[in-house]
C-alpha cells in the first residue's frame, strides 16, 4: 500500500467517500506498472489557457466599448466555440474516466486502460470499471465490472481499509488480463 497514514473520510459526504475510492483506485493500477497517460489532460488545460487567453483580450483591449464592438462580438464567439469544444471532449473522450494509462512496457497488447467509476448520489453502491483505451483495437479486452457497497472499504469511523480494496482492485485488473479477446 502506497499510503502514509490512513485514509479517513466523512461517511456523510458522498463526494470525499467517491474522491478516496478513485484516488486509490489509480494508486493501484499505477502500482502494478500501468503508467498514466495525461495527452487528454494536457489538452484541457491548453483548451482552458486559449479560453482564459481569450477573456483576457476581451477584457483589457486597447479601445474601449463602442469602437471595440467587433471585437468583442469575435472574443465572444470564440470563447463559445472553444467552451464547447472543452465540453465535447469531456462528455465524448472522458466520460466517468479517472485513469488513462499507457500500456506496460513488458506487455505485447497496443492498448492502455480506462479506469472509470460511480458512485450515484444517494446509493452506497460503488461501480468501479477497467476497459481499453482503445475499444476497437485487436488487443483490447471485454471491460469488467466491479459494484459493491462502499461499507465493505470502510470502518464504522470513516477509515478506508486499504488492504480490502487493493485486492477488490488488484482481482479486478486480473480480471481484464484474463478476459479473452473479443472476437473480430
Amino acid at each position: 500500500m502506497a499510503s502514509k497514514g490512513p485514509k479517513k473520510v466523512n461517511l456523510l459526504d458522498h463526494h470525499s467517500i467517491k474522491h478516496i475510492l478513485d484516488e486509490s483506485a489509480s494508486e493501484v493500477v499505477t502500482s502494478r506498472g500501468f503508467v498514466e497517460d495525461v495527452r487528454l489532460s494536457n489538452v484541457r488545460l491548453f483548451i482552458g489557457t486559449i479560453i482564459i487567453v481569450i477573456a483576457l483580450f476581451a477584457q483589457f483591449y486597447k479601445k474601449k466599448f463602442p469602437e471595440n464592438k467587433d471585437f468583442l462580438i469575435a472574443c465572444i464567439v470564440l470563447y463559445i466555440v472553444f467552451n464547447g469544444l472543452l465540453q465535447l471532449i469531456i462528455f465524448t473522450k472522458e466520460k466517468n474516466a479517472i485513469l488513462f494509462t499507457y500500456p506496460p512496457a513488458e506487455s505485447f497488447t497496443s492498448t492502455g486502460l480506462v479506469v472509470s467509476s460511480k458512485l450515484p448520489r444517494f446509493s452506497d453502491m460503488y461501480t468501479l470499471t477497467i476497459a481499453s483505451a482503445d475499444p476497437k483495437s485487436i488487443s483490447a479486452n471485454e471491460p469488467v465490472h466491479l459494484t459493491k457497497s462502499v461499507t465493505r472499504w470502510f470502518t464504522k469511523d470513516g477509515i478506508l481499509v486499504e488492504g480490502l480494496f487493493w485486492k477488490d482492485v488488484e482481482a479486478l485488473i486480473d480480471q481484464y488480463a484474463k478476459e479473452p479477446k473479443k472476437g473480430k
